[in-house]
């Protein structure tokens, strides 16, 4: 409980996040007590959270990119956004969508929680460019609006990465489908931020 404490309200785990303390077993039973006692809330098999509490709603329902983030540790694998998060996270699509869709090189795995899913749907290494990263993000964005509003994703990429994700997406290009090269190439040579054309 001191763990989940540290990590404070909205944090979600799996007992793999505590096998540095004891046995899978006595983590399990633990972690079995601390949902009983309602310290803790079990959101499905395997997966805890110590939720948000608001005045007048009660528990509030975990992010689901901290579900997602969870689900990964416990099998050592990455996750990434699809493309039309990835599109709306950077401001490029006004849409959201109404699952939480997850690319990940781990197992596919989907939790109901309520009237939310969050969906994790294994891909293959050339679905995954820098997953988990803003560069990523950039990638799944361009890979959903297609090859006639890459200069849109240009643009905002070159404006909202760091050095060092421009960086990353510059030696990520060779992965990507050679009609996204070009874009990815002119994104990460940008220094002041500006991309011609």
């Amino acid at each position: 409980m001191k763990r989940a404490r540290a990590r404070g309200r909205g944090g979600v785990f799996t007992p793999s996040d505590f096998l540095d303390v004891a046995a899978r077993s006595a983590i399990d039973q633990a972690l079995s007590r601390l949902a009983k006692s309602g310290q803790l809330r079990r959101l499905a098999r395997g997966l805890y959270d110590f939720p948000k509490v608001h005045p007048r709603l009660g528990h509030l329902s975990p992010a689901p990119d901290d579900v997602a983030q969870a689900l990964a540790r416990e099998t050592g694998s990455q996750v990434q956004i699809t493309g039309a998060r990835a599109a709306n996270a950077l401001g490029l699509s006004s849409q959201v969508p109404a699952k939480s869709t997850y690319l990940t090189n781990g197992p596919s795995r989907r939790v109901v929680l309520g009237k939310r899913v969050v969906d994790l749907r294994h891909a293959s290494p050339k679905h995954l460019i820098a997953p988990g990263s803003p560069a990523g993000t950039v990638v799944q964005a361009l890979r959903h609006v297609g090859a006639v509003r890459a200069g849109d994703v240009a643009q905002v990429a070159a404006h909202q990465l760091s050095a060092n994700d421009k960086r990353t997406l510059g030696t990520k290009a060779i992965q990507a489908p050679a009609w996204m090269r070009q874009t990815l190439v002119s994104i990460a040579n940008t220094v002041s931020g500006e991309i011609d054309g």
